[in-house]
């Protein structure tokens, strides 16, 4: 989880300000933005309190690959009678639907503080309603816990898991995306008579899987920011379809892949990360466990 936090979180800040910002233009335009008013410090909006944001995303992270691992050995036992036995694609899927379910009770508050963090210094008018005396800019929250506790008594429960119909239909087909293109690109360059991938192998398999996950979510990706965003200074959306229509209806079909190329590249290198990250922690592990109980 780190790993893939560090690796990817500047150009996941670029992508949500594509997503739900106004007046970004293109990818280029949007980093020399927000880098010319923010200056580098704008990239990592939503990590203040690095470790209680990481150490929230790690345990998001870890969730959905632990669901994802536990779900595939349950399905082998079930199909084969040995939980070790190579999992088919049946499984697969339906371990990757299990995952993408079980990561929005978690991960919908977690992207929402995040988005708002992201995006509370876009520009508005002034006197709009809901603004009040603030100027543009003006940071409406001072960290992730003001936010969460802001969020909490100004919308409840609802409020904090805004846009988690969005995130269930961005979660669900983007794991499956995400879990069976790395096992079978992994499969695929793992030489014969290996046991298990190499790290170069994980990297890529990763990378590759990553980018894939990110390039079929988008659409769903650019309606979860948006839920998520509004309501930083104003209330635009009643609920996704609401927001599909009107996004739909201001900007046409091309809304609904704003921020594709950045999601896309930055989904190689924090996957690659998350993937790699992973594999080596469990060898690590498991030849710990040997050693101690050989």
């Amino acid at each position: 989880g780190i790993a893939s936090v560090v690796a990817g979180h500047p150009l996941d800040t670029v992508k949500t300000r594509l997503q739900a910002g106004q007046g970004y233009g293109n990818t280029l335009k949007c980093v020399l933005t927000v880098y010319r008013n923010e200056s580098v410090a704008g990239f990592f909006k939503g990590m203040s309190f690095p470790l209680a944001s990481i150490g929230i995303y790690s345990s998001m992270v870890s969730m959905v690959f632990g669901v994802y691992s536990n779900t595939l050995r349950f399905l082998s036992r079930l199909h084969h009678g040995d939980a070790a036995a190579a999992p088919s694609l049946t499984d697969m899927t339906v371990a990757s639907l299990v995952a993408g379910v079980l990561s929005v009770g978690i991960g919908t508050p977690v992207e929402l503080v995040k988005i708002r963090l992201q995006m509370q210094t876009q520009p508005y008018t002034k006197g709009s309603p809901g603004v009040g005396s603030m100027v543009p800019g003006s940071p409406v929250y001072r960290g992730p816990i003001h936010c969460f506790r802001t969020i909490l008594q100004k919308e409840g429960i609802a409020g904090v898991y805004r846009g988690n119909v969005a995130m269930l239909l961005r979660d669900v087909p983007g794991y499956y995306a995400y879990f069976i293109p790395y096992a079978m690109f992994c499969d695929w360059i793992t030489p014969d008579g290996s046991i298990s991938p190499n790290p170069s192998s994980i990297w890529v398999a990763g990378g590759v899987a990553g980018a894939v996950s990110w390039a079929v979510c988008t659409p769903m990706d650019v309606v979860k920011s948006r839920l998520q965003a509004d309501g930083v200074y104003l209330n635009q959306y009643k609920g996704t379809l609401d927001c599909m229509l009107q996004s739909y209806q201001n900007e046409g079909v091309k809304v609904f892949f704003r921020g594709l190329m950045v999601n896309t590249v930055r989904g190689f290198p924090s996957s690659a990360a998350m993937f790699l990250g992973y594999e080596l922690s469990l060898k690590a592990m498991k030849r710990c466990q040997t050693e101690t109980n050989p």
